[in-house]
């Protein structure tokens, strides 16, 4: 497998974000009104202070992402806040 190839398949799903994502507005709206409101008193986010939202989130991007078969195409997949795939 060449590394090109998979430069180019990244970017075509990325490309697929915008269309993907643009049900999740309510979800990313709630998540965003979370996180202002929890780091409006002294300007720190605390740790899963708004794990429920992101949880919310995190399961319509899932939602958004599947493919016909209802497998995740590989474009959000993980744990909580902070995950990061392996490299």
């Amino acid at each position: 497998m060449s590394g090109r190839g998979v430069w180019l398949r990244a970017r075509a799903r990325l490309r697929r974000f915008p269309a993907l994502l643009g049900g999740c507005g309510e979800q990313a709206a709630a998540y965003g009104r979370c996180v202002a409101a929890a780091s409006a008193g002294s300007g720190e986010v605390r740790r899963d202070g708004c794990l429920r939202e992101f949880r919310a989130l995190r399961e319509c991007f899932n939602r958004a992402v599947r493919g016909e078969n209802g497998e995740i195409t590989g474009l959000i997949t993980g744990g909580g806040p902070g995950w990061c795939p392996p490299r």
